[in-house]
């Protein structure tokens, strides 16, 4: 158990997020607000609810009573196991003179899942959600929390429910069961439709109707498109050998890892797609015996939001493991044998062996079953939504990797950024707009990854800094850096520094500035 003072008012809550089970005790309260140290899902103190992702569940709070001084916790034994208690309930009795926050490890559970409303067969109303991804499903699981009783149908092109795509690069050996974000059977209860194997085509805005590939239709009232986005391809000789892999799926993920282990890899661009793959303690032991070989270290504009001192680190981690880079230059052919890769063959003339070869080489939007239709997309092909995520079309959303749109912290620029928690932060607020609540997007991005046992942290939006700040040391490997656009704060990132970034994100949601001077 968590107890949290705020003034003069105790909260008694469960102390691991519901996220990876972080301790909620070295986290940051900024008023009734408590934030996570690892990831930035934030939790309100007085309820337990969720405020912001990317955790999907609430805390369970507990009834916290204050006597003559001291502070009494109700809880249910089956949840606090102590070994001399018998009772059905139990009183923790707590001194008030104690220490700011008190964490009690035997805990079973600390997370609640948020109250939502049944479906009503008499409403009539359906709620069509395309994509399988996080922003389609907080929407639905939004809508069901904020009372609606419709129809919700998610309809995607993958086989699976929706999971948590980082873990297919971070945990390559887990099955696809083990990454599921929900299980079929909540789904089902909480009265969300899964079409599986089913991808939209077209859209008929006039008529409310979308078409699917095997020639079926649906109607809707309200649409949300979530379809996120997918892995550019490679376009040289050799590209539809076989062992040619992107990293979209839990089977690409499993194939992946079978094929490359004690074999040579090469991997084609060093997005964090591409580096995940190298960070061989992540990966079961007989992959560490994988020789590793990265083309094309990282893309300029992923070097222009992190600042060049800070991208070389990860790079001289992993050439410390082993793995090879080959900078400024590029992948003219893949060769092979009997129908499968052996060979990458380099701008400059050198060839390396390649039994495997994964691409990282960027994204593009889900989008090409729009074209030619009315509603508004960049040149990209990513689908322009206001902060209601809104598009231009009455009564159609958008979410997630498929979109641009409006960045507080970039004075209200459009970009697009594609991370879950911020995908999270679509599909709820699509949600709420979608029952016409009138709610603007406000969330400060958050992202997160490890780098051989090291926490890397950012939050925030560092897109056209023009300066930093450096805290600490990079060749340590402990630091925080401060991104300055117009001489405040609009980004900060971190390795082995928590809870900073976690702090400075709070700090930038309350809409505080902070100046250069007072970073430095």
């Amino acid at each position: 158990v968590l107890l949290v003072r705020n003034r003069k008012e105790f909260s008694a809550l469960g102390s691991r997020c519901p996220h990876y089970g972080a301790p909620l005790s070295k986290g940051v309260l900024r008023g009734e607000r408590l934030r996570c140290p690892w990831h930035g899902a934030c939790f309100n103190i007085r309820t337990g609810d969720i405020e912001e992702y990317p955790a999907l569940d609430c805390i369970s709070r507990f009834k916290v009573t204050v006597q003559d001084g001291k502070v009494f916790i109700t809880a249910k034994k089956k949840v606090l196991t102590l070994p001399a208690v018998t009772e059905h309930k139990q009183h923790l009795e707590l001194d008030m003179t104690s220490a700011f926050c008190i964490l009690f490890q035997d805990l079973e559970s600390s997370l609640r899942v948020k109250d939502t409303s049944r479906r009503c067969l008499l409403n009539q109303k359906t709620m069509l959600l395309l994509g399988g991804g996080v922003a389609a499903l907080v929407c639905a699981e939004t809508l069901r929390q904020e009372g609606f009783t419709g129809r919700i149908v998610m309809a995607t092109k993958e086989k699976h429910v929706p999971y948590d795509k980082s873990k297919l690069s971070k945990q390559m050996h887990l099955k696809a069961d083990d990454v599921y974000l929900r299980k079929p059977e909540f789904l089902d209860a909480q009265g969300i439709e899964l079409w599986t194997e089913k991808e939209a085509v077209g859209v008929d805005f006039q008529k409310q109707k979308v078409l699917f590939m095997d020639g079926s239709s649906q109607k809707y009232h309200q649409l949300l498109i979530a379809t996120g986005s997918h892995s550019h391809f490679l376009k040289v000789p050799g590209a539809d050998l076989q062992n040619v892999f992107t990293l979209q799926t839990p089977e690409d993920s499993s194939k992946i890892l079978e094929l490359a282990t004690g074999r040579n890899l090469v991997i084609i661009g060093a997005s964090f797609i591409g580096t995940r793959l190298e960070w061989a303690p992540r990966l079961p032991a007989p992959a560490r015996d994988t020789n590793g070989t990265s083309l094309q270290p990282w893309s300029s504009s992923r070097a222009a939001c992190l600042g060049f001192g800070w991208v070389q680190l990860p790079f001289q981690m992993l050439q410390n493991k082993g793995v090879k880079f080959h900078m400024k230059t590029e992948l003219c052919e893949l060769k092979g044998k009997d129908g499968k890769v052996t060979e990458a063959v380099l701008s400059n003339g050198q060839k390396l062996p390649a039994d495997v070869v994964v691409v990282g080489i960027g994204s593009t939007p889900s989008s090409a079953f729009l074209k030619g239709t009315s509603i508004a997309r960049d040149d990209k092909g990513a689908i322009l939504v206001d902060l209601h995520m809104q598009t231009n079309i009455p009564n159609v959303f958008a979410a997630g990797d498929v979109v641009t749109f409006p960045v507080a912290l970039l004075g209200g620029d459009r970009s697009s950024i594609h991370h879950q928690q911020v995908a999270e932060a679509h599909g709820h607020f699509a949600a709420l707009n979608m029952l016409k609540r009138g709610k603007e997007l406000h969330s400060v991005p958050f992202f997160w990854t490890t780098l051989h046992g090291k926490s890397i942290r950012y939050a925030g939006c560092g897109k056209g800094y023009t300066d930093t700040v450096v805290k600490g040391s990079l060749e340590q490997q402990k630091f925080l850096i401060f991104y300055i656009r117009d001489g405040h704060v609009t980004a900060a990132a971190s390795l082995n520094c928590d809870p900073m970034v976690s702090l400075i994100a709070e700090v930038l949601y309350l809409g505080k500035q902070i100046s250069k001077e007072e970073a430095e």
